[in-house]
């Protein structure tokens, strides 16, 4: 049935087809008959798939990953559909558009996504303000809310720390864990902080606010699929040197090798962070790498390509504590987590 749904919808606009979908969905979250039907329908029956991550109890080890509810929106109708996690964000200080539409593509033939959002939010305060109401109104909730910050496309690298203290400092008391992300193709010159220097700079000067509060949150770091392998070392080296609670693997790629789709056809899309299935290799090797290397010292989440149980099941064999979702939401539908737990 989504299927069908589904190459109807993917005639259209895939940014307004996204909004549709959702709103449609909060509508039907809030009638309180149609609501249990749903949850009745996604939520995953499996006991036993509760797992215990950098101090958090998650409900089952399936998230999404940040970039669809990027202004915590629609945290009651993902956990609606079994979420055990859900990544809002990128957020930023202050409001900001994102690039001009169209911004958001797909690629059927190699069930893939290009996007160059940019970082489109409201700002951290709506963030924090929306997160707080679900709280409030969901008292006995075990959806695990993770907070993805970044800086706005303005600020200068030189000052990149500050836009990740505000977004931390605002989101502090609503999120259970931060995701820095410093990986993103769509914001111009974001890529260059993770250069070991300047990302040390900003974990470190997190991890100091971190531990002034009562309360102290995980700190995670997402990174790119696209680094040198010296890179890469660097940054896991310094995770192991600032006692990073863990790392994303893995954002999007700048990469278009071994599509499907034409050549011509990509060219016209033109710019973007390309996921799905042909990030799946890749992300599986880099999540494996830091599983080696770090000895299971530092927990990874792993996301890029997942769509069904077998590539659950791949990722957890090669390391991953935690996976995140996205892309193979979009094809495989709203029954994801529950076809990836039902193995």
């Amino acid at each position: 049935m989504y299927k069908t749904l589904r190459n109807i919808l993917f005639w259209f606009d895939a940014e307004d087809v996204h909004y549709f979908a959702m709103n449609m969905l909060t509508f039907f979250c809030s009638i309180s008959f149609t609501k249990k039907i749903l949850k009745n329908k996604f939520t995953p029956r499996n006991s036993g798939v509760t797992k215990e991550v950098f101090g958090l109890t998650f409900s089952n080890p399936v998230g999404l990953a940040a970039g669809f509810d990027k202004n915590a929106k629609y945290l009651e109708e993902l956990e609606t559909l079994g979420f055990g996690f859900v990544e809002i964000g990128t957020v930023t200080p202050l409001p900001q558009p994102g690039n001009k539409k169209p911004r958001l593509f797909r690629l059927p033939k190699d069930k893939a996504l290009i996007n160059r959002m940019g970082f489109n939010n409201e700002g951290a305060k709506a963030a924090a303000e929306r997160v707080e109401k679900f709280r409030f109104k969901n008292k006995n909730s075990k959806l695990i809310i993770g907070g993805n910050i970044g800086k706005n496309k303005i600020t200068p690298n030189e000052n990149a720390w500050k836009d990740y203290e505000i977004c931390f400092n605002e989101l502090h008391e609503v999120v259970d864990y931060f995701v820095v992300n410093v990986s993103s193709p769509n914001t111009p010159g974001l890529r260059d902080l993770q250069q070991k220097d300047s990302l040390k700079k900003i974990l470190t000067h997190l991890q100091s606010i971190n531990q002034t509060k009562k309360n102290q949150k995980p700190l995670l770091l997402k990174i790119s699929p696209d680094l040198n392998q010296n890179d890469l070392d660097d940054i896991i080296d310094l995770a192991l040197e600032i006692k990073l609670d863990g790392l994303v693997a893995a954002n999007t790629t700048i990469s278009r090798n071994h599509l499907i789709t034409s050549k011509d056809e990509i060219e016209k899309i033109g710019d973007g962070g390309l996921s799905g299935k042909p990030l799946k290799e890749e992300s599986t090797r880099i999540t494996n790498y830091i599983y080696k290397k770090t000895n299971r010292t530092i927990p990874v989440i792993s996301s890029g390509g997942i769509f069904s149980a077998n590539d659950a099941k791949e990722k957890f064999e090669n390391g991953a504590e935690l996976i995140q979702v996205w892309t193979g939401f979009i094809y495989e539908g709203p029954a994801i987590v529950k076809k990836i737990l039902s193995r």
